[in-house]
């Protein structure tokens, strides 16, 4: 049993999401990803979770663990070129994971979506998680756009663009 991720998931500093990612954070995310979505054909969606319950901790979930399970529940996995990408945020243990759908991880290599990832950890441990996050979905839309490029055209929103906050 690993006492750490249960004291960071407990106790740790989850309590601050609101303070985080308050209300205009998450309209300026909605706006970033929907903006993105007009420039590619991939289809972002963006999952913040304050914590893991005591059990999933115990049990080992987890946060990889935990963003394959919202990909899937979310159904970003199911869109029509299969080209979902989540960007999952777990608070609690400061971790962030991109899980993305099988058309866009024959295109992007893990290591581009490392590196969104590594923008993303310095500016949330520099306590600027506004910034961190309007990076990783710009980023992850700028990704998408030259490896998924859109044609122009008007297309289906297959997933919300505003961020789920767990």
């Amino acid at each position: 049993m690993d006492m750490r991720r249960i004291r960071q998931n407990l106790f740790g500093e989850w309590f601050r999401i609101g303070r985080a990612f308050p209300p205009e954070v998450l309209e300026a995310v909605t706006r970033l990803v929907a903006e993105g979505e007009g420039k590619h054909r991939g289809e972002l969606r963006v999952a913040i979770e304050s914590r893991l319950p005591l059990s999933a901790v115990v049990q080992g979930v987890t946060a990889r663990d935990r963003a394959a399970m919202l990909f899937a529940h979310l159904r970003v996995w199911d869109t029509e070129e299969n080209c979902g990408v989540l960007l999952y945020v777990l608070l609690a243990e400061h971790r962030i994971e991109i899980v993305v759908d099988r058309g866009i991880a024959k295109r992007v290599t893990a290591s581009e979506w490392e590196s969104i990832t590594a923008h993303m950890r310095d500016e949330f441990a520099a306590g600027r998680f506004r910034e961190g996050l309007l990076t990783g979905v710009t980023e992850a839309g700028a990704l998408l756009a030259t490896h998924y490029a859109g044609d122009g055209s008007s297309r289906e929103n297959q997933l919300p663009d505003r961020p789920l906050v767990l």
